[in-house]
């Protein structure tokens, strides 16, 4: 028993002069590798509000909620409960832009109020110009026209949102007039471009 004991020994001489041999955390911030997986944040500018990162998250820490207030502009706003996340990556790995979320190298993330751990970015909605529900976020469609090129001209929704960004198209006013086959050169939903569409096919039913 007398070795291992001079070898303990000496090793806590060691310590006393050389210092301990573990880093200084949390005195020091501890050094990290660029492909340490942090704080998961949103990029304002990358983010186009498609939502994909909600859909590929496998613990549903992404709420996307589409806020349409009478009289306020309608905007979707995405929340990433990061109290919630496995720092699995899909966000990242699947977002549509490669843009729009990105990990940071924030790791302390400890706190008092759940609440207060979430990432937030709004994205401003695209209604329809005869219903009024929401479309999809402008940046999305402007994301869409941008990556068709001359291909978006197929689709009226996308063209019509890409020239109102430039400010190329005048919004002329609707009254509660029944449907026409001008209304067809406005932003629609689906459903309302669908029935404008078999109006102007098929006339009135």
């Amino acid at each position: 028993m007398k070795w291992p004991k001079l070898r303990e020994l000496k090793e806590a001489v060691t310590a006393v002069v050389k210092g301990p041999y573990t880093h200084p955390f949390p005195a020091e911030p501890a050094p990290l590798p660029d492909w340490i997986r942090g704080k998961p944040v949103y990029d304002a500018d990358g983010c186009i509000g498609c939502g994909a990162c909600a859909e590929v998250c496998p613990v549903r820490a992404i709420e996307v909620q589409d806020v349409v207030a009478a009289g306020g502009t309608p905007f979707r706003r995405l929340t990433l409960h990061y109290d919630n996340c496995v720092f699995c990556g899909e966000c990242v790995r699947h977002c549509t832009t490669q843009a729009g979320i990105d990990f940071t190298q924030d790791y302390e993330l400890s706190g008092f109020d759940r609440a207060e751990m979430v990432e937030q970015v709004e994205k401003e909605l695209v209604p329809c110009e005869l219903c009024n529900r929401p479309i999809g976020p402008r940046d999305h469609l402007l994301w869409i026209y941008r990556k068709l090129g001359a291909l978006a001209y197929s689709n009226v929704t996308v063209t019509l949102a890409a020239q109102d960004a430039l400010g190329l198209r005048e919004r002329l006013p609707r009254d509660d007039r029944p449907l026409d086959r001008t209304d067809i050169q406005r932003v629609l939903c689906p459903a309302c471009r669908r029935s404008v569409t078999l109006l102007d096919e098929w006339g009135p039913v």
